[in-house]
C-alpha cells in the first residue's frame, strides 16, 4: 500500500526577473489572487499570471519610475502613479490608457480604486490626498490634513469612506460624501504603513514601522486592541474572506492574529524576506516579495493553518498569559456595511467642459495615446485572460484550481529514493503536477531570455553573503545510518572557498597596515618626513590616499576615504585631484557601500571647492610670475575636467528611486554650476 506523502504547509512558487530594471512596486489582483502587476525604475508597468514564466503585457507612458500600483476589483483596469506625480490609468481588455492625471507636486505613494463608482484616491510625498473621477479627467476633491507622505490609501467596502496612513505616524478616516475628515487615530510611534477595513464589520487594522497592529473601532472611534512585538516594520496585512482573523506579512513568517482580546493563533515560518503583498485564493495566501529585479511569490496553505479556536503559543505573546476567545465569537460585535445593489458601469471617455477639471489641451491628450502603449509580450496569454470568448470563462477565473502543494523534505528525499529504481516520465518544471513525488526546484524564470547576471546593486546591508546559501550548510538527508556521511558533506560546504577568502582577506589586512604606516610615518614617495610637534594631517591624509590609489584595490580606498571624509579639514586640492578619479569608480560600482562612499566624498568635494574652482577659472589671468597660482590654477582645471566627467554619470544615475536617486539628483544639483 502506497504510502501518502504529506505536504508542505508554505513553499516558494516561483521567481521571475519582473523588469530590465529596479522593482519599485507590485500589487496582487484581490478577485482572483493570479494576477500580478509591477512597476519599475524603468518606467513600465508589466502584467504577469502568478506561476506563469512570461509576462502577458507591458505598459509604457511613464517618463519616472513607477512608485505605486493597483488593479480594480474586476482587474480590468490598472492605475500606476509615478515618481514625477503623475498618474495613468489603463484599459486592459482594451489593450490601452484611459486617463492620464496630473496634479501632485510629488512622488504617488499609494493608489486605491473605488469599490463600485469610476473613481482612483491617490495619496503622495506631498502629503496631499486627491479623489479623481476616471470618466471626466478631473480631480473631484483634495484631502489635507497629514503633514507627512501618505502610505496607504483604503475605501471601505461600502464605498462611503477612505482611510489613509502616513509616515506622520496618524491614521485619518475621511467622509467621501461631506469632503472632511470624520476622525483621526493617533497611537502609533512610527511612520503608519499600511491600513485595512475589515471585509464586514466597522472595524479598521494598521500596521506600522513601530512594529505594532493596532484595530480601531470605526462606531466609537476608539482603538480596540494594539498587538505588539511584530518582529519587524508591519508592511502588509490583510483580513480573512469571512473577518475571522487578520494576516499578517512579518519579515520571513506569516502571523495569524484574533482581536477582542489580542492574540496570536498561528505563526508559519516562510522565507519570503519583505513581502510586499497578500491575496487570498482557493483556501490559500499567495505573498509576493521583490529585490531588485526579481519578484519572488509564495504559497501558504490555510487549510493546515489555525484561524480561530485554541492559541498558539507564539515567542511574541509568550510573556502573556493566553487570552480565551469571545464567548461566540461568530456574532459580530458591531456594525456591517450596507453594499450597494447595484455597479456602475464601464468608464468611457467622455469630454465635458468644468472649471474643477485639470485638463491638458487635446493635442496633450493625443500626445499621451501616443506616447502610452500596452505592449503585449504573450499574445495566448493576453488573449485567454483579457478576451474570453464568453462573459464566463476568465483566466485567470474567480475560482480558479488551487497550487499543488510540494511534499516536505524528508517526504521528498524518501520519494526521490524510491523513485530512482524505475523510470519516470518526463515533466515540465515550471508547472508541478498534483500527486507526483518528485519536485523540480522551479527555475528563475524572464520575460526575455538572457543570461544569468549577478545583481546591479549589491546592498550594504544584507540577511545572508553574496554567492553562499544557508541552506548549503545543512545536511539535505535526514537518515540515521548515514549520520557520518551527512557530517563530511557538511563540512565540505563550509570548507568551499575558505582557503579563498582567506587570501583575500590576507591580502586586504596587508594593504591596510601598508597604508597605515605611511599615514603614521608620513612617508611622501620613499622620504621620511621628520617628526614636529604639529604634523600636517592634510599631508599625511594626502600620501596615505596616493599609497591606497597606488595599490589599486577599491576597498581599501573605501575604507580610507570613510576615514578622511569625517574630518573635512584633510581635504585639499592636491586630495581632490588625486580622489575624483577613484569616486568616478566608486560610483559605477555594484557594491552599495562603495556607492555611498563615493557620494558622500564627492558632495564634500563639491560644497567645498567648487566655488573656487569655479572662481579661479573665471579670473582673469595675474600679471607677472606666479607660480603658486599657477599651481593652483592647474589644479583647479584638472578638478574641473575630472568633475564634468563626472556629472555625466551623476545626471544619468539621478532618475534612479530610493535613497540613492534622492542623493544622485542632490548631487546633480549642486553640479549645475558645471554646466
Amino acid at each position: 500500500m502506497a504510502t501518502p506523502v504529506v505536504t508542505k504547509t508554505a513553499w516558494k512558487l516561483q521567481e521571475i526577473v519582473a523588469h530590465a530594471s529596479n522593482v519599485s512596486s507590485l500589487v496582487l489582483g484581490k478577485a482572483s489572487g493570479r494576477l500580478l502587476a509591477t512597476g519599475g525604475d524603468d518606467c513600465r508597468v508589466n502584467l504577469w499570471s502568478i506561476n506563469k514564466p512570461n509576462c502577458i503585457m507591458s505598459l509604457t507612458g511613464h517618463t519616472s519610475p513607477v512608485e505605486s500600483v493597483r488593479l480594480n476589483t474586476p482587474e480590468e483596469l490598472i492605475v500606476a502613479g509615478s515618481q514625477s506625480g503623475s498618474i495613468r490609468v489603463w484599459d486592459l481588455e482594451a489593450a490601452k490608457i484611459l486617463r492620464t492625471l496630473m496634479g501632485h507636486k510629488a512622488n504617488i505613494c499609494s493608489l486605491d480604486f473605488h469599490p463600485y463608482g469610476e473613481f482612483v484616491a491617490s495619496g503622495s510625498q506631498d502629503t496631499n490626498i486627491k479623489l479623481w473621477d476616471i470618466r471626466r479627467k478631473g480631480c473631484v476633491f483634495r484631502y489635507r490634513g497629514h503633514s507627512q507622505a501618505v502610505r496607504c490609501l483604503r475605501f471601505s467596502p461600502d464605498g462611503k469612506w477612505l482611510a489613509s496612513a502616513a509616515d506622520d505616524h496618524t491614521v485619518k478616516l475621511w467622509d467621501l460624501t461631506a469632503g472632511k475628515m470624520m476622525s483621526e487615530f493617533p497611537g502609533h510611534t512610527g511612520p503608519v504603513n499600511v491600513v485595512e477595513f475589515h471585509p464586514n464589520e466597522y472595524l479598521l487594522a494598521s500596521g506600522s514601522s513601530d512594529r505594532t497592529i493596532r484595530f480601531w473601532d470605526l462606531e466609537k472611534f476608539q482603538v480596540v486592541s494594539c498587538i505588539e512585538g511584530e518582529p519587524g516594520p508591519v508592511r502588509s496585512v490583510l483580513f480573512n474572506p469571512d473577518g475571522c482573523c487578520l494576516y499578517s506579512g512579518c519579515q520571513d513568517s506569516l502571523r495569524v492574529y484574533g482581536w477582542e482580546p489580542e492574540r496570536c493563533f498561528d505563526v508559519v515560518l516562510v522565507n519570503w524576506g519583505k513581502v510586499a503583498d497578500l491575496a487570498i485564493c482557493n483556501d490559500q495566501l499567495i505573498g509576493v516579495a521583490f529585490s531588485q529585479s526579481n519578484v519572488s511569490s509564495y504559497v501558504v496553505d490555510l487549510t493546515r493553518v489555525t484561524r480561530t479556536g485554541t492559541v498558539a503559543r507564539d515567542p511574541v505573546q509568550d510573556h502573556r498569559p493566553l487570552a480565551q476567545p469571545p464567548p461566540n465569537p461568530s456574532a459580530p460585535l458591531r456594525r456591517i456595511y450596507e453594499r450597494p445593489s447595484t455597479t456602475c458601469s464601464k468608464p468611457q471617455r467622455v469630454k465635458q467642459n468644468s472649471e474643477s477639471e485639470r485638463r491638458s489641451p487635446s493635442s496633450e491628450d493625443d500626445r499621451d495615446e501616443r506616447e502610452s502603449r500596452a505592449e503585449i509580450q504573450n499574445a495566448e496569454d493576453y488573449n485567454e485572460i483579457f478576451q474570453p470568448k464568453n462573459s464566463i470563462s476568465r483566466t485567470p477565473p474567480r475560482r480558479s484550481e488551487p497550487f499543488p502543494a510540494p511534499p516536505e523534505d524528508g517526504e521528498l528525499d524518501a520519494a526521490t529514493a524510491k523513485e530512482a529504481a524505475k523510470p519516470s516520465p518526463a515533466m515540465d518544471v515550471q508547472f508541478p503536477v498534483p500527486n507526483l513525488e518528485v519536485l523540480p526546484r522551479p527555475p528563475v524564470v524572464a520575460s526575455t531570455p538572457a543570461p544569468k547576471a549577478e545583481p546591479a546593486i549589491i546592498p550594504a546591508t544584507r540577511n545572508e553573503p553574496i554567492g553562499l546559501k544557508a541552506s548549503d550548510f545543512l545536511p539535505a538527508v535526514k537518515i540515521p545510518q548515514q549520520a557520518e556521511l551527512v557530517d563530511e558533506d557538511a563540512m565540505s560546504q563550509i570548507r568551499k572557498g575558505h582557503d579563498t577568502m582567506c587570501v583575500v582577506l590576507t591580502s586586504r589586512h596587508k594593504n591596510l597596515d601598508t597604508v597605515r604606516a605611511v599615514w603614521t610615518t608620513g612617508d611622501i614617495k620613499g622620504h621620511t618626513v621628520p617628526h614636529c610637534p604639529t604634523p600636517d594631517g592634510a599631508l599625511f591624509a594626502q600620501t596615505s590616499v596616493d599609497s591606497a590609489v597606488a595599490i589599486n584595490d577599491l576597498s581599501v580606498v573605501v575604507d580610507l576615504l570613510n576615514i578622511v571624509n569625517q574630518k573635512a579639514s584633510l581635504w585639499k586640492l592636491d586630495l581632490c585631484t588625486t580622489v575624483l578619479p577613484q569616486i568616478e569608480k566608486l560610483l559605477q560600482s555594484k557594491y552599495e557601500s562603495y556607492v555611498q562612499t563615493g557620494c558622500t566624498s564627492l558632495k564634500l568635494i563639491l560644497q567645498r571647492f567648487l566655488p573656487l574652482i569655479t572662481d579661479m577659472l573665471a579670473a582673469p589671468p595675474s600679471v607677472g610670475v606666479d607660480i603658486s597660482r599657477e599651481e593652483r590654477l592647474h589644479k583647479c582645471r584638472l578638478c574641473y575636467k575630472q568633475l564634468k566627467s563626472i556629472s555625466g554619470l551623476v545626471k544619468s544615475k539621478s532618475g534612479l528611486s530610493g535613497r540613492h536617486g534622492s542623493t544622485f539628483r542632490e548631487l546633480h544639483l549642486l553640479m549645475a554650476s558645471l554646466d
